[in-house]
């Protein structure tokens, strides 16, 4: 039985914060252009790397004896112990203000910016947002708010079949790729992620209750970022918000897509039947 959630305990982590440092360096570029469907090339030291290539950067590492059976690290540390075995990044929001270039050394600043409980459909949510300044050598270059929802066991489960959802607007800019599980190991592998439901079929089938491996939704943001770069003359968005809405699993066709606004882009990944699984924002 899944331990009582203490809001007002878990909310004392308000105001914690920590740092980290990394080093931009080629070959990061290189995996991270080819998970990207970009062309690889050859990263010299000052060229630019991926936009969101920060969530490549600095990850926590803890011993194997520290693992929870998901995966995670056990609950407790920076991040508040909330009690709710099911965690996931649920979106956020990105400010772009400079390029993270190869040869950089960064610096990740993070502070817990607000714990709340809600109640849905699926049982009880707890969402804690994180506050993340990333510092290159040449002064702030992202500043991010980032969301993760813990869940209860159930309502993970009952997360799992894809839900109707309403006919989308046609997209005047598509790009299609496979959700392959090479594609979802490399991004794991990339990003230092060991959560299961990413790479272990058994652990996210017959313990979380989904149909098959779940793709990131870091890698959904950052494939939809590119885009509006893309459609942008190269430059990424002043901001960009982001928020999933149902999982989009391994083994068949997904787009990213996006359609000119009065404000800038919306943009959205969708899986093979063409049911938004994430949506976007982006604005100059």
């Amino acid at each position: 039985m899944t331990e009582k959630l203490d809001l007002d305990q878990l909310r004392q982590w308000i105001g914690r914060s920590t740092e980290a440092t990394d080093i931009v360096t080629a070959q990061l570029v290189k995996g991270l252009r080819a998970t990207l469907f970009q062309e690889i090339g050859d990263p010299r030291p000052g060229d630019a790397a991926p936009f969101t290539v920060h969530w490549c950067l600095a990850q926590p590492v803890f011993p194997m004896s520290e693992l929870g059976p998901d995966g995670h690290p056990t609950r407790g540390g920076f991040l508040p112990p909330v009690p709710l075995p099911r965690r996931m990044w649920a979106g956020g929001e990105l400010q772009f203000l400079d390029h993270l270039r190869v040869g950089d050394q960064s610096t990740r600043r993070s502070r817990i910016a607000d714990v709340t409980q809600k109640s849905g459909s699926t049982g009880t949510l707890c969402f804690v947002s994180v506050e993340h300044e990333v510092i290159s050598p040449r002064g702030i270059a992202i500043r991010e708010r980032q969301d993760i929802v813990y869940r209860d066991v159930s309502s993970a489960q009952a997360a799992a079949p894809a839900k109707p959802a309403p006919a989308q607007p046609a997209a005047k800019h598509r790009e299609t790729h496979v959700s392959d599980p090479v594609l979802l190991f490399r991004y794991s592998a990339l990003t230092f992620n060991g959560h299961r439901i990413h790479y272990d079929r058994d652990y996210v089938t017959k313990v979380e209750g989904y149909p098959g491996l779940i793709f990131h939704g870091p890698l959904q943001a950052a494939l939809i970022v590119e885009l509006a770069a893309k459609l942008h003359g190269g430059q990424p968005p002043k901001k960009f918000s982001y928020r999933g809405l149902q999982p989009l699993f391994e083994g068949s066709a997904f787009s990213v897509n996006a359609n000119e606004t009065d404000t800038g882009l919306e943009l959205w990944t969708a899986n093979e039947a063409g049911q938004p699984t994430m949506k976007g924002t982006a604005t100059w």
